[in-house]
Order: structure tokens, then C-alpha cells, then sequence
């Protein structure tokens, strides 16, 4: 059986918009500077959401010991949706890039910071961030709650709901929503494929149009 996963990682973000706005939902866009490390990276899958915070007074080895801690608490077969609180520090980087695919967690957005770009493209996990510097988190930062709500820009993500990212953004389904968006998205992309050879066939866009009614 094809599961949510799978049947998300063959949709476009676009698609997922549009359906959601269709239905009356709203749109949960992530804010659009939050980007991938390569345009070709994607990502589709539930999320395990982790919140954290700046802390100066950390310990060197202390934060390096939570920042482990939470490599090893992101759930397999999930994305890693990071609110870190901070506009200073890179979130990820190569090794713990390395740790996340080995463990099978399926991609990293952070509203925050990256770092070790050329290796992480090497490798190939999807990390979506907002920018990149060399800056870590040794003796700054702390997660302190992980499964809880999370906020980015103004849309509320919580663990369970589903999200996919391309090169064209980043869009947040409700964990509750998430069947009949899915369902909705593969009838709608049938009709767009119908279109689409209707016109490469000659027929009149308009017509085309009016007659799957999807453009």
C-alpha cells in the first residue's frame, strides 16, 4: 500500500496550495526565504516539530550534549521542523546532516541558520533554512521542548501534520486535513495532465479549460 508519504513526495507544493485554498482551508505557506541548500532538494513526510532557544550561560560540552540528544530523539520516517528562536547560529550542519539521514529522518527546516553546505549537498538530505553561516551553537543554544506546537511566520505546525518542500516553497497540511488534501491533489493533477495533452493536441486553452476544469 502506497502510503501518505509517498503519495505527498510525488505532488508539488503548488498543487497542495492550491487544493487547500479550494477547500476553504488555509494556506500554510511557510515564509518564502526559507529555502533549500540546493533547488533540486525536496522533502514530503509528517513532522516532528522541535523548539530551542539562544543560552549563553550553556556549558560548552553541555550543549553539544543536547544537541545530540535531540539527533537522537527526531523520529525516523519524519521532517525535523526547528524553531530555534535565534537569527545568529547555524541549526544544522554536515555531521548531524549525516546522523539524520543515517537514521532515516527524512529532511531538516529550520526558521534559523545552516552551515557546511557543500557537504550536506554532497550527501543529499533536504535541509531548508533561511540562511547560512559558519556560526554553530557550542556554548549558545539549547532545544528545550520537542513534539510541542511551533510557530513560523504566522502559520502554527504541529507534530503530525504534514509538509512538503520544493523550489517553490514550503506548505504545512494539518495532520487532520491531510487525506482529503491528498485525495483532492492526485484527482487534480489527472485533470491538469489532461489538459495539458488536450492543448499539446490543439485543442483551444480555453476550451481545454472549460472542459476539465482545471488550469
Amino acid at each position: 500500500m502506497t502510503t501518505l508519504t509517498e503519495r505527498l513526495s510525488a505532488c508539488y507544493s503548488g498543487i497542495i496550495y492550491d487544493v487547500m485554498r479550494d477547500m476553504g482551508l488555509k494556506a500554510a505557506v511557510l515564509p518564502r526565504d526559507i529555502k533549500a541548500l540546493d533547488p533540486g532538494m525536496r522533502v514530503a513526510g509528517p513532522v516532528f516539530t522541535v523548539r530551542g532557544r539562544p543560552d549563553n550561560t550553556i556549558e560548552p560540552h553541555q550543549s553539544l550534549l543536547e544537541w545530540t540528544g535531540l539527533l537522537s530523539k527526531a523520529e525516523p520516517g519524519h521532517v525535523v521542523v526547528c524553531q530555534p528562536q535565534d537569527s545568529v547560529r547555524a541549526l544544522m550542519g554536515e555531521l548531524s546532516a549525516e546522523t539524520l539521514k543515517h537514521r532515516g529522518i527524512l529532511g531538516y527546516i529550520v526558521d534559523g541558520g545552516s552551515r557546511d553546505v557543500s557537504f550536506i549537498k554532497e550527501i543529499g538530505f533536504p535541509v531548508f533554512c533561511r540562511y547560512t553561516t559558519p556560526v554553530d551553537i557550542v556554548g549558545s543554544w539549547r532545544p528545550e521542548a520537542y513534539g510541542d506546537p511551533v510557530t513560523i511566520g504566522n502559520i502554527v505546525i504541529n507534530a503530525g501534520d504534514y509538509i512538503l518542500g520544493d523550489q517553490d516553497g514550503i506548505v504545512v497540511i494539518p495532520k487532520d486535513q491531510v487525506e482529503a488534501v491528498m485525495t483532492r491533489a492526485e484527482t487534480a493533477i489527472k485533470a491538469e495532465n489532461h489538459v495539458r495533452s488536450a492543448i499539446l493536441q490543439g485543442e483551444d486553452p480555453q476550451q481545454a479549460y472549460l472542459k476539465y476544469g482545471k488550469f
